[in-house]
């Protein structure tokens, strides 16, 4: 057991108590519980299956693969706006945790049978481009060549950032500003 789990759950300023019924249950549904992302991560035979995930307004269980999970009752929620396999389920009070647990275990188990199964979250390879990095790839066919090189995720990270402006020079700007980045065969983040 990695002792700064431990101190996570310990020293927590924050939804403490709501962690640590969360970590029980998932504890008692045979899962491997790991210190990763900074997080109480928890895998089966090596797979990552849910995270734990302390915010401001509410603890969050994630799923990585939750756009998988049956989720009749429609409790499932996005973890953000461009989420795409992750789906969690958030807290607020110990009473919601205990109210949710024969749910958290299906969930659990059905996410291990999807890890069993092998079943991978299906992948878009379509990427509708903003309209300011679409024309400057067609004036620009070394910055094309380099963008159609990365990796789909790192395009999608490219455009979702060169997007969220509202002003059109504000999107110009930041592709004039990474384009050296995407040149040099680099993702936003690398």
């Amino acid at each position: 057991m990695d002792p700064r789990l431990d101190r996570l759950f310990n020293n927590a300023s924050r939804w403490k108590a709501e962690a640590g019924k969360l970590r029980e249950i998932l504890g008692d549904c045979g899962l491997s519980e790991e210190f990763k992302w900074g997080k109480a991560c928890y895998s089966f035979d090596g797979k990552n299956i849910a995270i734990l995930q302390r915010m401001k307004d509410h603890v969050a269980l994630m799923f990585f693969k939750g756009v998988l999970l049956e989720d009749p009752m429609g409790v499932l929620e996005k973890a953000g706006e461009n989420s795409r396999s992750g789906r969690r389920l958030c807290f607020t009070s110990v009473r919601d945790v205990v109210k949710f647990k024969p749910l958290l275990r299906a969930f659990v188990h059905e996410a291990i049978e999807i890890e069993k199964a092998g079943l991978k979250v299906k992948k878009s390879t379509e990427l509708d481009l903003v309209e300011e990095l679409e024309q400057r790839l067609k004036r620009d066919p070394a910055l094309k060549a380099a963008f159609m090189e990365l990796t789909l995720g790192r395009q999608r990270g490219y455009n979702l950032y060169f997007s969220a402006p509202v002003k059109s020079s504000t999107r110009e700007r930041r592709i004039q500003k990474y384009a050296p980045k995407i040149l040099s065969g680099r993702g936003m983040r690398d």
